[in-house]
């Protein structure tokens, strides 16, 4: 798909890789549409183009996202891209995870990018073709302590993902799964739980992880690409990329 001709829809614009990935979009030339809960910070954002258009969004609310795909369709016409890059963060050892934090970051990290997928597949069919790129971590291709709750979330991610691009292929509409490294961004100053591990992770990893912008160049390739599964991690963590 050529970028610079798409409408780009993405979650979680309103910082890091979303907010990377929204300015990349732009000066690609795509038309794009921010959704956020942060409407300041997504306005702000809309305001440097004519062709952004800020949407206030919570991906866990139904209602929010059946209205931010009306508002997408009026503006633009069409959604050729989503981004389900909406995510949070939990670090606890499995037996002290609390069952609610649990249920919370599963319905952010794998019910809302479900959500998002089938509010936009109608529209994709109509159109004949369409591509969604599901933001996974790099966390799951290792097992580390305190990790489970998180990991497991978008282990499940990564399997919707697979399933779904089999499933959709007949209608022109790509499905791929995105694995970033450890990214310099809010991430760890917002998790669900496990504060002090995720600064003591976030103050480890400075030196080495990489700008939201690196993660933003992965996602416009895949756009027009059409990878199945892209990873940014360094082999020696179980990835692919040489560093």
């Amino acid at each position: 798909m050529n970028t610079a001709e798409a409408v780009i829809m993405i979650t979680g614009a309103s910082s890091g890789i979303g907010e990377a990935t929204a300015r990349a979009a732009l000066a690609a030339g795509a038309r794009v549409i921010l959704l956020a809960r942060r409407t300041s910070r997504i306005e702000a954002l809309a305001a440097t183009s004519a062709k952004a258009l800020a949407v206030t969004c919570d991906v866990t609310c139904p209602g929010q996202i059946e209205k931010a795909i009306r508002l997408g369709l009026s503006h633009f016409g069409r959604i050729d891209v989503l981004v389900n890059n909406a995510g949070q963060g939990l670090y606890a050892a499995v037996e002290e995870i609390d069952v609610a934090d649990f249920q919370a970051v599963l319905g952010l990290n794998l019910i809302a990018p479900l959500r998002m997928m089938q509010a936009v597949i109608p529209q994709m069919r109509r159109q004949g073709e369409g591509c969604i790129i599901n933001i996974s971590s790099g966390a799951t291709l290792g097992t580390w302590p305190g990790s489970a709750a998180y990991t497991s979330s978008k282990a499940a991610l990564n399997m919707l993902s697979a399933v779904a691009r089999l499933e959709l292929a007949e209608s022109g509409i790509r499905v791929s799964t995105i694995a970033p490294f450890m990214t310099a961004s809010g991430f760890y100053q917002s998790v669900k739980a496990g504060q002090a591990v995720a600064s003591e992770q976030a103050q480890q990893s400075a030196a080495f992880a990489h700008a939201p912008e690196r993660v933003a160049a992965a996602i416009l390739s895949v756009i027009e690409s059409g990878a199945a599964q892209v990873d940014l991690v360094p082999r020696v963590y179980g990835g692919t990329l040489d560093e």
